[in-house]
């Protein structure tokens, strides 16, 4: 009557919702792992203050993602425009760690020094340019679709 558990039950020995126990050496490995990702987001959040180029695409991307939501895209569309904009930012950020272990190895002029970022400045160049195709290749036929309406 009244209360259906028994006055003698230890609530304290006894959590309704128990939580697994994790061992010392893995609660050390889950922080190491959560501050892996706050690094992560700190590099990116770095290179985006102190990279223009990386501004241009941080403005790039939200145009692509403003006008694919007024577009409707497809979720193979919306698929091909997410590799082809991370392959651009991922680009973009080994472009700036190279380039920014090149000023710390080499700070005078070398030549291997200029290959080094050249060759790096390429490889943003050819995410880029395929950004480009992708995103002509998604949005040409919807937009002129709509031109012609």
């Amino acid at each position: 009557m009244g209360c259906d558990r028994p006055f003698f039950k230890n609530t304290m020995l006894e959590p309704e919702h128990t939580v697994p126990y994790v061992p010392p050496a893995e609660r050390n490995l889950l922080r190491r792992r959560a501050a892996s990702f706050g690094h992560a987001f700190r590099g990116v959040a770095v290179a985006l203050r102190s990279e223009l180029h990386l501004q241009f695409h941080a403005v790039a991307t939200v145009l692509v993602l403003g006008l694919g939501f007024y577009i409707g895209l497809t979720t193979i569309e919306w698929a091909l425009l997410a590799l082809s904009v991370t392959s651009v930012w991922a680009a973009e950020l080994f472009n700036t760690a190279i380039e920014t272990l090149t000023n710390l190895a080499s700070p005078g002029y070398h030549p291997l020094a200029g290959k080094a970022k050249d060759v790096a400045a390429g490889a943003v160049l050819l995410a880029a340019l395929g950004a480009v195709v992708v995103g002509a290749l998604v949005f040409v036929p919807k937009l002129w679709v709509l031109l012609l309406r």
